[in-house]
């Protein structure tokens, strides 16, 4: 595969250059963490039941999601009983649930029946300090029990140090070491909880995280400056090995890695296919926008409404011109792909002669030019007076009065 699949993809040439694609170092095997259920809902308003959860994790399990978070069991009973019928629903994912660095709660998530858990300490000693109020020794006497509690209960373990990205470079792996020493960890995750790194930062301390620990990293990476695709991608090209994520990336404040914008990244920038059905994340989408009671923007890679089509002229233009050669002169991925409408020509203040012509032809209409230039003359008189795009409907109405 290359920067152009037939009927798939038309990227960067510069993605697949040979200077380029030697300083990527992708683990042999990658798999996402879906966090939807934890992380997702930590985003303020929205209160998942346990038939939401249920049912979300399902769907991600056709999806092909290697690992589903379902949940805090400690948060309370609902949760506890959702991830525990995750757990008793035969799921091909490994289901994972988030503890604090208690040992009740590592019993209680083996209660639950999960495969991992991913256990929580503040990994910055700020964060330890003034938020937690708690020092270095005895963070780490207790992640020490809990991971080792939880090894023994027969749990994989992916230590979470919070705000790890904003954490003294060498507090930070000291610490994990540490816990690696005198508890037991499968995987360390590194956890960006502000949103606070560029792309080379996190590459940075993913490597020098594999150099000092030798352990599998994980990235999970926030929102808050607009870089979370791009750092996780980063993470991903410097070793990580999980990178997690969550549908149309909800999550605390800003929210998290969304799903569908990674996967997609990862299979036409990279020809790094996961194994995750593409053609299933707009579903996925309208799931858990009507569950979580949070909107998609129109406008939201992947999964928007509203991201295959034109307003404006001359890309309409080019469009009429080479929809019929290829489609992909006009788009960098088919809407095939993930399971989207055709390209939509809107009309309104913007458009050309073009728009009207294609907009005539799929209402079974004939237009000329010379028709066309005085109907674009209509819809830009009735799209400015009402600012905004006219319908089908307003649109055969103005033909009647050409």
């Amino acid at each position: 595969m290359g920067f152009r699949e037939k009927n798939k993809w038309w990227v960067a040439p510069a993605n697949y250059a040979p200077e380029v694609t030697e300083q990527v170092h992708f683990a042999d095997k990658i798999e996402l963490l879906d966090t939807t259920l934890r992380d997702g809902e930590q985003q303020p308003g929205i209160v998942f039941s346990k038939e939401d959860k249920v049912a979300i994790a399902k769907m991600l399990d056709a999806a092909g999601i290697h690992r589903i978070e379902a949940g805090t069991p400690s948060v309370s009973q609902e949760d506890a009983d959702a991830i525990r019928e995750i757990c008793d629903s035969g799921l091909k994912a490994q289901i994972y649930c988030f503890t604090r660095n208690v040992v009740d709660d590592i019993k209680l998530a083996k209660s639950c029946g999960v495969d991992g858990v991913l256990t929580e300490v503040p990994g910055s000693e700020h964060m330890l300090q003034g938020g937690m109020k708690w020092n270095a020794d005895k963070a780490i006497k207790a992640a020490c029990e809990t991971t080792q509690a939880a090894h023994e209960m027969g749990m994989k373990v992916a230590f979470f140090p919070a705000d790890g990205s904003r954490a003294d470079l060498n507090f930070l792996l000291d610490t994990l070491q540490a816990i690696q020493e005198g508890g037991h960890v499968d995987s360390v995750t590194l956890v960006d909880t502000f949103g606070a790194f560029s792309p080379a930062g996190a590459a940075y301390t993913v490597r020098k995280m594999k150099e000092r620990l030798g352990v599998p990293i994980e990235a999970h990476f926030h929102e808050d400056f607009s870089l979370s695709v791009a750092t996780t991608l980063a993470a991903l090209e410097a070793g990580a090995e999980v990178a997690h994520v969550t549908v149309n990336g909800i999550g605390e404040r800003c929210g998290n890695t969304p799903l569908e914008s990674l996967a997609l990244c990862l299979q036409c920038l990279y020809s790094k296919d996961l194994g995750v059905d593409l053609t299933m994340m707009r579903a996925l989408s309208k799931e858990v926008e009507k569950r979580s009671g949070m909107p998609v923007p129109k406008t939201k890679p992947v999964v928007g409404d509203n991201i295959f089509g034109w307003e404006t002229g001359i890309p309409v233009g080019y469009w009429k011109n080479a929809k019929d050669i290829d489609p992909l002169i006009m788009m960098p991925y088919m809407w095939t792909m993930v399971n989207q409408r055709e390209p939509y020509i809107y009309t309104g203040k913007k458009s050309g002669g073009a728009n009207m012509q294609l907009v005539a032809e799929e209402l079974g209409m004939e237009m000329d030019k010379d028709t066309a230039k005085r109907m674009m003359n209509l819809v830009k008189e009735m799209a400015i007076r009402e600012k905004r795009c006219i319908t089908r409907e307003e649109f055969v109405a103005l033909t009647k009065k050409l």
